[in-house]
């Protein structure tokens, strides 16, 4: 007698035959073997015109759980369109760092071997936990030693990175390591360093209720690393 193989967990289960779009992108992930956590990018599984689907198919499950909490959608006309409004809000807006690709960046050579302390911030942003969907307002410094061999980018370029990463589903701890990767991955410094000041509001809205709580983190590689001076020296251009 053949043995029977357990049934595989719903997360590995073949989707291609399904009819919800949600479906068909996680299995090309499942297929590539590519991770998608809340703050992971899974723009390249995302085909073309799926979009719009997506966001039809979030709207209709934010409708289903305003019904679960006994709301009257039919009738009530503040929350007539909620669901439309809230699967918009994070397709297109707070989590879009999951489903657009990374923002065109624009190196250009480091012509005048520019060696010298270069500071960016405060650097408004906007992100979520991932604990509880809640927001997370901050700002963000970045600290940059280049070298001759290093490549420069514009000053709004570094808004436009810290936007793409921080527009997620997260915690701050992890967002702020992926920040310094891909600045790394872009200019390729003797030095790198990023500060995050941020406001959560899964302590503020709910649970322990404290209004003034603040979470820092800081990231220090390279000659920041290493360069007491060169830390000392960052610190003091924080505002």
């Amino acid at each position: 007698m053949l043995a029977t193989l357990p049934t595989p967990p719903i997360e590995n289960r073949p989707f291609m035959g399904s009819s919800r779009v949600s479906d068909r992108i996680r299995s090309r992930l499942l297929a590539a073997g590519h991770r998608y956590h809340a703050n992971d990018n899974i723009a390249a599984f995302i085909e073309n015109g799926e979009m719009h689907a997506l966001h039809a198919e979030v709207e209709s499950c934010v409708r289903e759980m305003l019904k679960a909490l006994v709301i009257d959608v039919e009738n009530d006309h503040n929350t007539a369109d909620t669901a439309k409004r809230v699967a918009k809000m994070f397709i297109r807006e707070v989590f879009q760092g999951r489903y657009e690709h990374a923002p065109s960046i624009t190196a250009f050579p480091n012509i005048s071997q520019l060696n010298e302390l270069m500071v960016v911030g405060p650097i408004t942003v906007r992100s979520a936990c991932s604990h509880h969907l809640c927001p997370i307002m901050g700002k963000v410094w970045i600290g940059v030693r280049p070298n001759a061999s290093s490549d420069l980018i514009g000053l709004s370029k570094y808004a436009r990175i810290c936007e793409w990463i921080m527009s997620r589903p997260q915690i701050q701890e992890e967002a702020v390591m992926m920040l310094a990767d891909e600045l790394e991955q872009h200019i390729k410094p003797d030095g790198l360093a990023v500060v995050m000041e941020a406001s959560h509001f899964c302590m503020h809205w709910r649970g322990i209720k404290d209004d003034g709580a603040l979470m820092k983190n800081v990231v220090m590689r390279g000659a920041f690393k290493d360069d007491k001076a060169l830390r000392d020296e960052f610190y003091r251009h924080l505002i």
